[in-house]
């Protein structure tokens, strides 16, 4: 079986580290944090607000987490460089930390010609060998050559799929999307300075960001579209435009979007193209929704982007609106699971 490291036990890698406990398509061998608490690490992954308390716990034996047959050695560096992966094994190391320095020293691990293969990302930097979603651009992998890569973002990763199969079947010409996202947690309580997570000490530019993340949305620019575009060729930030709330909900983001196409559709031509591609993935990407859900309904959905077909739309013969919904943090870490998987048998 793959052995993974994953660095960064934040929101994102111990969704990853919990999902696999029910996919078992990895063995995660070795974990690093800045958290010097190793029980501390083990109570965030026996117990979580969002998803809830692990039927069989971590216990800790010194820095090592134990589940029953399974031990994952635990570190407590803080450049991803100065972890021994290969002390433990490890063929690929999974970035969740969301710190750009690493991004940046991801190559030296596996320029060192120990046994990681590839760092995969779980964000959209520039400093990368290559970006992919699946369901988007996955055939484009160059495993010889891509060996920092990156898994790209929650938003993008429902997108992707979505507005590529739009593009293929029907055309775009132009269009807008605008995201409603959960709150981070380098969001503040109350208002503050809006402190960045990738670059600590940094405060970003948007300063209404750092306004009480509970009881306020809070418009701000996002990096959807961007991040989209780097996956599906065909499509620029020129043609489709995006705009973002982060809304005062701990999980489940929703995008609404708006494109004017280059053929005329009827709403059946849309569900088809779209049951179909459900019907024969390989991944769960895709799922079609008609019933009366809200968003915690998605709580713990493994899919990419679930389109809700109570709200597709055309107008005019050829401006089409859809609406997706994605949990921003498990869908998106059942995906980087996937990823890995593929990476590792090409």
């Amino acid at each position: 079986m793959i052995k993974i490291g994953i660095n960064g036990l934040g929101r994102i890698g111990r969704a990853i580290l919990r999902s696999n406990l029910n996919k078992h398509c990895v063995e995660i061998v070795v974990v690093n944090d800045i958290n010097p608490e190793t029980g501390n690490i083990a109570y965030q992954l026996n117990y979580d607000t969002i998803y809830g308390t692990l039927e069989e716990k971590f216990e800790t034996q010194g820095d090592v987490l134990v589940r029953g047959d399974s031990r994952i050695n635990v570190t407590h560096h803080t450049a991803i460089d100065d972890v021994p992966w290969e002390e433990s094994g490890v063929d690929l190391v999974i970035d969740a930390s969301g710190v750009l320095d690493n991004v940046l020293r991801a190559g030296l691990v596996v320029e060192r010609k120990g046994s990681v293969q590839h760092v995969v990302v779980t964000h959209s930097p520039d400093p990368v060998d290559y970006t992919m979603v699946l369901g988007a651009n996955e055939e484009g992998l160059d495993p010889a050559k891509h060996k920092v890569i990156s898994s790209s973002i929650c938003d993008a990763t429902a997108l992707a799929p979505v507005i590529k199969t739009i593009r293929d079947s029907f055309g775009i010409k132009n269009g807008f999307v605008t995201t409603l996202h959960p709150w981070l947690n380098y969001q503040n309580l109350s208002d503050g300075p809006a402190s960045s997570w990738s670059s600590p000490g940094k405060i970003y530019h948007h300063y209404a960001l750092g306004r009480a993340a509970i009881g306020n949305m809070i418009p701000k620019p996002t990096s959807a579209l961007e991040a989209t575009c780097r996956v599906v060729e065909g499509i620029s930030e020129e043609e489709i435009g995006s705009f973002s709330y982060r809304t005062p909900t701990a999980i489940v983001g929703s995008a609404d979007i708006t494109l004017t196409l280059k053929s005329n559709v009827e709403v059946a031509q849309i569900k088809k193209v779209f049951q179909e591609i459900e019907a024969s993935q390989s991944w769960k990407i895709i799922h079609n929704n008609i019933e009366p859900l809200v968003s915690l309904d998605f709580c713990g959905s493994e899919y990419s982007a679930i389109i809700d077909h109570r709200w597709t739309h055309v107008v005019d013969g050829n401006v089409l609106k859809l609406v997706l919904w994605y949990d921003n943090e498990w869908g998106y870490s059942s995906r980087v699971l996937d990823q890995v998987v593929y990476i590792m048998n090409q």
